[in-house]
């Protein structure tokens, strides 16, 4: 049977359920649901790696045909994962391996005329149906994970660069050989997507790129409350789960090495690092003058709303970065690293206030902007976002790879393409 002629059932893996939409995969992966549901039955295999989002299962279900959440306790998937040093894998797949997924992911694709199977992230790539008369298989790498480890390598000790520097060769070998079997390769940008073609050339030209987007109306600045901020400061903020090592390393980053230089010029500016499950590394830094350490907030909205500068610092990153989606939403004025801005076409001039790659140059953004303030910039960013970066427009592309067909490689827009090279 032609795959596109068969009824409208989609097989959905995550490797993380997609719900609430609180951090920065599952905002993707929960669009991508709800995308789905509107227009196909779906069927959902996931993982629940927080016991907090059992709670949400009900609401998954609602939308869903069927639903195999499986348990993910961290502590059992690294020690599954250490097999992957006997079998010569990357960790990443014995980590996301289950049994009884398996069985229930077999059987689906046995039982049901499905049109199509999307694994959202490369480790539910190990979970796709083989052979010839398979439905249209749909891989979201969203970014290139094995360079994410690469550059983990970089910045880490031994013994963990020597693992890290491992798992970074042996997932690309992994990614090579999940791209050349699947329809379509998905990557979250056109740079992101180019960069992937570069390091596997036989999979070239099934290799597509399909952006985030968000949500404008929740991200909307008229519509939100009143600011958290004390009247004497000028903050500075910093968004995103604050467990998360690149995250982490931008905190502090931050904190130690630009914030000390903006104070010296700007007394009342003032560092708020908003995100759930702060570190001890980043509990921490709120022991030094000017820095505010959050934890978890009901509504992020009012935290960069309201903030003179919204700051996205990452030293490590791929793809695109929704925290700065989100201060663009909410007409911010962003000041962001090079490796923050990869993926995004934006103009430098009147819609982001700064690239800047060093705490010299950062900090002199920053000051410049608490001292010249919006300007227009605000609503420059939020209009590109509005033009270019809704979800409606971006999973458009998906619908087109679904049906087997394979989108062109426009880019967003005809804003300037953010140039970056790394260690500038």
């Amino acid at each position: 049977m032609d795959k596109r002629t068969r009824t409208k059932e989609v097989l959905f893996l995550a490797h993380r359920l997609p719900w609430p939409p609180n951090k920065g995969d599952k905002i993707r992966s929960y669009h991508i649901l709800q995308h789905l549901a509107r227009h196909h039955r779906v069927h959902l295999g996931t993982f629940v790696d927080d016991p907090q989002d059992w709670q949400y299962l009900r609401q998954v279900q609602e939308c869903c045909v069927d639903v195999c959440a499986r348990p993910l306790p961290r502590r059992w998937a690294q020690l599954r994962a250490l097999t992957g040093l006997v079998t010569g894998e990357p960790l990443t797949l014995p980590w996301y391996r289950d049994r009884a997924l398996g069985r229930w992911v077999r059987e689906v694709c046995r039982t049901r005329p499905l049109a199509a199977v999307v694994a959202f992230s490369s480790s539910m790539g190990q979970y796709l149906p083989e052979g010839d008369d398979s439905p249209v298989r749909v891989v979201d790498f969203v970014d290139i994970d094995s360079d994410k480890w690469r550059q983990y390598a970089q910045r880490r000790r031994w013994p963990m660069a020597a693992v890290f520097g491992r798992e970074a060769r042996q997932l690309l070998r992994y990614e090579r050989q999940l791209a050349a079997a699947s329809d379509a390769s998905v990557f979250v940008s056109p740079a992101e997507a180019e960069a992937f073609r570069g390091l596997a050339s036989e999979a070239a030209a099934s290799v597509v790129s399909m952006g985030n987007g968000v949500d404008t109306a929740y991200f909307d600045p008229d519509a939100v409350g009143p600011t958290p901020y004390p009247e004497q400061h000028r903050p500075l903020v910093l968004t995103g789960a604050m467990d998360y090592w690149p995250n982490v390393d931008a905190a502090r980053w931050f904190a130690t090495q630009v914030l000390p230089r903006v104070r010296a010029r700007e007394p009342a500016a003032h560092f708020y690092i908003v995100g759930n499950r702060p570190t001890p590394a980043v509990a921490a830094l709120e022991a030094q003058p000017g820095v505010t350490v959050t934890g978890f907030v009901e509504d992020v909205r009012p935290w960069i709303r309201h903030a003179a500068v919204a700051v996205a610092p990452l030293r490590v990153a791929r793809g695109i970065q929704n925290k700065v989606l989100e201060a663009m939403a909410l007409a911010r004025p962003v000041i962001a690293s090079p490796e923050a801005m990869e993926g995004l076409q934006v103009d430098l001039e009147t819609e982001v206030a700064c690239v800047a790659a060093d705490p010299g140059a950062m900090a002199d953004a920053v000051c410049r902007q608490l001292v010249s303030g919006d300007r227009g910039m605000g609503a420059a960013a939020r209009q590109r976002i509005v033009q270019d970066y809704t979800w409606q427009r971006q999973l458009g592309r998906l619908d087109q790879l679904l049906r087997g067909g394979r989108p062109s490689e426009d880019g967003v827009g005809d804003a300037q393409v953010v140039q970056v090279e790394h260690g500038r």
